[in-house]
């Protein structure tokens, strides 16, 4: 092989569109963009859902719902996962939830769900319990620490 003999493959060069060489070119006089209006001159083009000065159609559809900063938000976790990682007379709080990989980062509140059966005597840590969660987790012997959020210092 030598370098003089190097073509590219067939059908990967294309030739440019040579527009506004005569009417037999098939792109002549107009070159393809019609008859006068933006679309015919020179950077004639808008940006997305511009018309035409017009008041767009997501400026004129009436608004609906917000989004509350203040919502209350909560990381759940179910006994079944809690029963699978934890030995029996562990501590379960929500740094070590999160120092296992079982919850991201212990930010929000952390609730306990009630789905799967505990059969081990854990002392389990968090901001809520449902009831049946509560029910199952001292029937199997285990403890029960609600966690309260400090209140903000009064100035």
């Amino acid at each position: 092989m030598k370098l003089n003999t190097l073509s590219p493959a067939p059908g990967s060069k294309k030739t440019r569109l040579r527009v506004g060489r005569g009417a037999s070119a098939g792109q002549g006089k107009t070159c393809g963009r019609g008859v006068k209006g933006q679309r015919a001159r020179k950077g004639g083009y808008h940006k997305v859902g511009f018309e035409g000065g017009q008041m767009p159609l997501q400026r004129r559809l009436p608004k609906r719902g917000f989004t509350n900063i203040f919502k209350k938000q909560w990381i759940e976790i179910s006994l079944a996962k809690i029963e699978s990682n934890f030995n029996a007379g562990d501590d379960v709080t929500p740094e070590i939830l999160h120092e296992r990989g079982l919850i991201k980062k212990a930010k929000h509140d952390l609730v306990i769900l009630g789905n799967g059966d505990v059969s081990k005597a854990l002392n389990i840590s968090a901001h809520r319990f449902t009831k049946t969660a509560k029910d199952k987790i001292e029937k199997a012997g285990g403890t029960i620490t609600e966690i309260k959020k400090a209140a903000a210092a009064a100035a």
